[in-house]
């Protein structure tokens, strides 16, 4: 095969890569959206708390780079989470000028409930797979993620 030819079947399967992660992700997204429209929380308010959650208090200049949002836009986040009991502001021990954003039980639960049912509703599109391909599946992504980060470094 010409290296012409090598490099357009590349770019192609590339392009195809792309647009089924883009569709799986926008599917998931609106699954999850639905999910929440249950709840009292608003995507970003998730997203924040599932920051939270995954990796332990933090400054809301902190949440506001992970969240690539404005630090007033995260504020105003934080301030709606306090008042719904989900999160709270605590004074670092070490230096007092700093305050770090702790979540609360009622977050977690919240963080947890919505994890389980979108892990159902993945286990139930999941159910057709044979076990070598969610083994292959698993591998991948693992892959393609590990590799995603390497290159943000």
């Amino acid at each position: 095969m010409a290296v012409e030819d090598r490099t357009l079947l590349d770019e192609t399967r590339v392009a195809f890569v792309e647009k089924e992660l883009r569709y799986i992700s926008g599917i998931i997204k609106q699954k999850g959206r639905e999910i929440l429209s249950n709840y009292t929380i608003t995507p970003p308010q998730f997203i924040a708390l599932q920051w939270l959650f995954e990796h332990g208090d933090m400054t809301i200049g902190d949440l506001s780079n992970k969240m690539y949002l404005a630090f007033s836009t995260t504020t105003d986040l934080v301030d709606r989470m306090e008042k719904n009991e989900l999160v709270k502001r605590v004074r670092d021990e070490n230096d007092r000028r700093v305050v770090r954003i702790h979540l609360l039980q009622e977050g977690e639960r919240v963080i947890e409930e919505v994890i389980a049912k979108r892990q159902a509703y993945l286990k139930d599109i999941l159910s057709s797979f044979e076990q070598t391909e969610m083994d292959a599946l698993s591998k991948l992504l693992q892959k393609l993620h590990v590799e995603m980060k390497e290159d943000g470094k």
